[in-house]
């Protein structure tokens, strides 16, 4: 085979590889493979509670992938210890939930196709189990980042140990919003989510944890209507995929208190396709945006940014807004985003 071809095979192969990783994540295998010690295709379908002819086909496959491995004397198979990091748990290291984001972008992609050919996006009721899986992939970054390293990018902790009023803009199942209300009982918080659904899962984890200090509200961003509520506004990776983002940041730099601060979190990447090209993720990024967060901006009948509008355009959108202090800065923990902290 020429470069090539041996670049077009890998492509296949991992493309298969994300299927199989994806279907180990979402039945929970990997996480079985880790509690067992190695162990038959019969006594891992056992312990998953699975067939095992689907679990022996399942095995060969992450076998060839290197995530398991098999000892064909004793027929048994033990997750990889190199592996299991990037398979298991809740953490952040935990990179299967984004096999199953992919595979989830697969099934609506007939739907897309339609819009490439009429134009118009879609709406958010056409991607189910996309937000849950969404959701628990922040919830496993702000699990082991949120209070200890991005919050203090604000400042405002000691504030926020004293009592402030604050707002997350997006906020969707909001656990953002209740990991900060647990931590500082002293401050207010609100949630605004345009989905009430998301809204229900905010209020029953708040309850689980019997918070007293955090609301949740639906509301469209778009028609935010707070003057000057708030002493920090908080939005993570939500803002590129508003119907009009402009009017969004400028609702926001109106809730915003004259003192107040604006933390944005959203995607790390250039305006700038050309600046693009030695970014790793880049046509992750690209795919996401096509499939999903343009898609989703355009069928409301928007601008339809997408998921790479890129820190330039995103900062000097924050400055239009109203914002004359922006500070764009990054997190090692989180190479995927850029933080953005501005102020009046």
């Amino acid at each position: 085979m020429d470069g090539v071809d041996e670049r077009m095979v890998q492509i296949f192969n991992d493309g298969a590889i994300v299927v199989l990783g994806s279907i180990g994540h979402q039945l929970g295998l990997f996480d079985t493979l880790q509690a067992l010690p190695p162990a038959t295709s019969q006594e891992v379908a056992d312990a998953a509670g699975l067939d095992e002819r689907y679990v022996r086909e399942w095995l060969g496959g992450v076998v060839t992938a290197g995530f398991v491995d098999y000892q064909p004397r004793e027929g048994t198979y033990a997750l990889s210890a190199a592996h299991a990091p990037f398979l298991t748990g809740l953490g952040a290291d935990n990179v299967a939930p984004i096999m199953a984001l992919l595979t989830l972008m697969g099934q609506v992609t007939p739907l897309v196709l339609e819009r490439f050919r009429s134009g118009g996006g879609l709406a958010y009721a056409d991607y189910p189990g996309f937000h849950d899986v969404q959701a628990a992939d922040s919830a496993a970054v702000h699990d082991a980042s949120l209070i200890a390293t991005i919050v203090p990018l604000t400042g405002l902790v000691e504030r926020l140990e004293q009592g402030i009023d604050v707002a997350d803009i997006g906020c969707g199942q909001g656990h953002a919003v209740n990991l900060m209300a647990r931590e500082f009982p002293a401050s207010r918080f609100t949630g605004f989510d345009f989905s009430p659904d998301a809204i229900d899962a905010a209020r029953a984890e708040a309850t689980q944890w019997r918070l007293t200090n955090v609301t949740f509200e639906v509301r469209d961003a778009a028609d935010l209507g707070e003057h000057g509520a708030f002493d920090l506004v908080t939005v993570f990776d939500a803002i590129h995929d508003q119907a009009h983002p402009a009017t969004v940041l400028a609702n926001i730099r109106e809730a915003v208190r004259a003192e107040g601060t604006f933390l944005m979190v959203d995607i790390k990447a250039s305006s700038r396709l050309e600046n693009n090209l030695a970014l790793p993720w880049a046509s992750f990024l690209y795919a996401v945006s096509t499939v999903h967060c343009m898609s989703v901006s355009l069928g409301q009948g928007g601008d339809g940014l997408g998921t790479v509008w890129g820190v330039e355009l995103a900062e000097t959108m924050v400055r239009e807004a109203g914002f004359a202090n922006v500070e764009v800065m990054d997190l090692e923990a989180d190479p995927f985003n850029a933080y953005f902290v501005a102020r009046p």
